[in-house]
């Protein structure tokens, strides 16, 4: 699958910099990304993963001066930290005569991890892309892309897969690879199967508020554990904690995050749930949709917007709360799987307290229209189109 409007994002990228990171989870699709940017351009591919292709490195100044005139791609770059020095002095040699940008284009799983290491080394000289898996502007724009889409999640060999049951298959076996190699490269040896249950624990919690000390008592862990673990989910940008909005306006707030499990299909994978009437049947299946709006729509959403959510002590609660740049203001976005969808008092008593720009009601279907005089029930892909244009 060719994403279009993912590969200009890094096309501008290297026209801005000498050197860019593309990070996003493992099997996203961020190789194929890149060997799609590098068609047309004189352009060197080095996998990390090989050892061949690492020992091409044993002297990479040596080496890589040989490329100066080329995008040199570099695969899994979490493996050879130290290449980040290397870059560096290689991008300033540059600086003495005239620095010519799209250098480097770096590709990494673990997003914090590569952001310290990157940037203790190569600040001022690296702009980062993100690769989400894919989302509704990605597909065709019918019911039955976006429904496949929620089930099977946006990962390309999932959401493409020939049956329901080999979408199945392959996430099952993207997780047991996560827990038996990918996991371990990125922080201290955690035993699989813990991270498996707390990973399954959060499936069933999807979009619940964060207690640790409840995770915890149900793994036979510490606390301090299970935040370490919760972590290394969020840095291998598998579980979103959405930040409550804070604010001196007199109320009681809750201050827990929230937590998502990123990928609709992972959820279900964790869940056992093969097909639309397994979901549909299945308790989930409204926080299900809620995490899956938040994520197409916070990756429709312009650079530099804030999400939050907004519950008081009392009810007041807005799903989603989005600061835009500039002068678009706060959207505050209320999710319900529902084919005739309401408001709740909850979420105009949270609007009074905010004063939203704007109000809108995400729902299943494909109508826009106003509920109140404040409030608009719209599409999720139409509201994602507003987005992405705002």
């Amino acid at each position: 699958m060719i994403r279009r409007h993912a590969a200009s994002v890094v096309e501008r990228a290297l026209s801005r910099q000498a050197a860019v990171g593309l990070l996003g989870p493992s099997q996203v699709g961020k190789t194929t990304l890149a060997h799609q940017v590098a068609e047309g351009r004189d352009s060197l591919y080095l996998d990390l993963e090989s050892y061949i292709d690492r020992a091409k490195l044993a002297d990479p100044v040596l080496f890589l001066r040989n490329y100066e005139d080329r995008l040199v791609i570099l695969d899994e770059i979490h493996r050879v930290p130290e290449l980040f020095q290397t870059l560096r002095g290689l991008i300033d040699e540059g600086r003495r005569e005239d620095r010519r940008n799209g250098r480097f284009l770096v590709l990494g799983s673990a997003a914090i991890d590569l952001l310290r290491q990157s940037g203790e080394s190569l600040a001022g000289r690296i702009e980062y892309v993100f690769l989400d898996p894919l989302d509704v502007l990605e597909v065709a724009p019918d019911a039955a892309s976006a429904n496949r889409l929620w089930l099977r999640g946006g990962y390309p060999d999932s959401f493409l897969a020939s049956s329901d049951e080999d979408s199945l298959v392959y996430r099952r076996n993207f997780i047991r690879t996560y827990l038996e190699r990918d996991v371990p490269q990125f922080g201290p040896r955690i035993p699989a199967e813990t991270l498996s249950r707390l990973w399954t624990m959060l499936a069933h919690h999807q979009g619940g508020l964060l207690n640790v000390s409840q995770l915890a008592s149900g793994l036979g862990s510490s606390s301090r554990s299970v935040n370490s673990y919760i972590d290394l989910l969020v840095d291998l940008m598998l579980v979103r904690r959405l930040r409550p909005w804070h604010a001196n306006i007199g109320k009681r707030l809750v201050k827990s995050p929230k937590v998502y499990v990123r990928d609709s299909g992972l959820v279900h994978a964790l869940l056992g749930l093969e097909d639309h009437d397994a979901l549909a049947g299945h308790p989930v299946v409204g926080a299900s949709w809620e995490g899956f709006v938040i994520e197409n729509l916070l990756s429709a959403a312009p650079e530099g917007t804030d999400a939050h959510f907004y519950r008081t002590a009392a009810g007041a609660e807005i799903d989603l709360l989005l600061q835009l740049p500039g002068r678009q203001g706060t959207w505050a976005i209320e999710i319900k799987h529902s084919s005739a969808p309401r408001v709740e008092r909850g979420f105009h008593h949270a609007a009074d307290d905010l004063g939203p720009q704007h109000s809108f009601l995400v729902y299943p279907g494909n109508d826009r229209y106003p509920i109140t005089r404040e409030v608009e029930a719209i599409g999720l892909r139409a509201l994602a189109e507003l987005l992405a244009t705002a």
